[in-house]
């Protein structure tokens, strides 16, 4: 949710935001004239309150005729009051509902949609194939020689977009959040596993029940929903309290199945595991002061950065546009893996600032030093994520179908040093 007081002193600066988004200007308006009705009925209320109260010892003091217009009076007043006291509810109700349909303002985000995104630079250099003698395999192929990915069985027993992950896939994906956790450890994140369901008022206060509801699964007999991101459970993790951050920004590393209905997705990605329904991440998620929160981005992203370096994959960074945000996000920037037989960037993580907006709706504040309290803010980031065995097989393959293990993950199988495939 925005800062009420910027929507009242630079409305401008909001609805800019909502155009370059691409959403609707028009909810600044209806929330403006919902808080000035709301403000000029708890003003009548008030007043007629207060001459309510004075009627009451008036009425005591007098009799007869005087002592019975006194009493209409007080009657009017007491109906006025009600219809006032009801106006400034309604008016309250209104302002609520613009504010939640409000996307967080955009801080710095490129202007455009999804293809207008800034690259902020490439880091390493895509294989030749060609220059080395043969045709590269894509991940699913790979994985099925080496008895990694079996999306057929996904298939029979929970549907497309299903799959089992089996030996070494398995021990791969477990190799990659070993390590993102590890790292996360050693950068003094707290490491949690969380909830995978979450109450209503934690989802929406996330921000994921906008615009993109339908691609969050619900069990409608408890009232629950999954998580497609521990994101949204540690952002509850504080709702509703004070937190201290004295000794700087309370960080935490969440590791989470993630469930994704991938609405409107038909036909795209669906060979292999890179538009899948469920999956395993760990997320970064960040508590901060609000003047903290740009440089705790980028701290942020160069900590995703030392990840892509571990499993070394040529990736590029990319600021995204306006048009292509979150509703909570205020700023992201993704990194994105070559994916050679797709001949495109695939990505791999995702960190957003979410300035105080999620926060401001989960009532998660911090104590000043007047005394006073205000509104945190709140980050986010993938770590790892099972995604990235995409990137990982294809990358590192070599000609006879086996697949060269990154040296940042080779301690986490073992010592492995090459995947082989079964009969090669």
């Amino acid at each position: 949710m925005i800062d009420l007081r910027l929507l009242r002193d630079n409305p401008d600066v909001v609805r800019e935001s909502q155009v370059a988004r691409g959403d609707d200007p028009a909810l600044v308006d209806a929330a403006l004239d919902a808080d000035a009705r709301r403000r000029a009925s708890l003003a009548a209320f008030e007043e007629l309150r207060a001459e309510q109260k004075a009627m009451g010892k008036k009425v005591a003091q007098a009799q007869g005729d005087e002592k019975q217009a006194l009493l209409a009076r007080t009657r009017h007043l007491s109906d006025e009051v009600k219809s006032r006291s009801k106006d400034a509810d309604d008016a309250a109700a209104a302002l609520d509902a613009a504010l939640w349909k409000i996307s967080n303002v955009v801080e710095g985000a490129p202007a455009g949609g999804e293809d207008d995104y800034v690259v902020i630079q490439h880091v390493g250099t895509p294989r030749d194939f060609a220059a080395e003698g043969f045709e590269p395999q894509d991940h699913l192929a790979l994985g099925e020689g080496l008895r990694a990915i079996d999306t057929a069985r996904g298939a029979k027993v929970s549907g497309t977009r299903f799959y089992f992950l089996t030996g070494i896939g398995a021990r791969l994906e477990l190799a990659i959040l070993n390590a993102a956790m590890d790292q996360a450890v050693q950068a003094g994140f707290t490491p949690v596993i969380t909830p995978t369901l979450v109450k209503p008022e934690t989802m929406r206060g996330t921000g994921f029940l906008g615009a993109h509801a339908d691609e969050v699964y619900r069990l409608e007999k408890d009232d629950l929903y999954l998580v497609g991101t521990s994101e949204v459970a540690l952002a509850g993790y504080h709702a509703d309290e004070i937190i201290d951050l004295a000794d700087g920004p309370a960080r935490y590393a969440g590791w989470s199945a993630c469930y994704r209905r991938e609405a409107g997705s038909a036909g795209r990605d669906t060979r292999g595991i890179i538009r899948v329904h469920q999956f395993h991440k760990v997320e970064m998620f960040s508590y901060c002061r609000p003047e903290d929160a740009a440089e705790e981005h980028q701290r942020l992203l160069a900590w995703e950065e030392a990840m892509l370096a571990k499993v070394e994959l040529p990736y590029r960074v990319i600021d995204t546009a306006a048009g292509d945000l979150g509703s909570s996000a205020a700023r992201k920037f993704d990194c994105e893996a070559w994916l050679p037989t797709q001949n495109r960037w695939l990505e791999l993580t995702s960190t957003s600032n979410c300035t105080t907006f999620q926060a401001r709706r989960l009532g998660v504040r911090e104590r000043t030093a007047d005394g006073s309290t205000r509104n945190v803010a709140t980050l986010n980031g993938t770590l790892g994520t099972t995604r990235w065995i995409v990137a990982i097989l294809e990358n590192h393959q070599q000609a006879d179908g086996s697949v060269r293990v990154p040296e940042g993950l080779r301690p986490y199988l073992g010592g492995l040093e090459v995947l082989e495939p079964f009969g090669g």
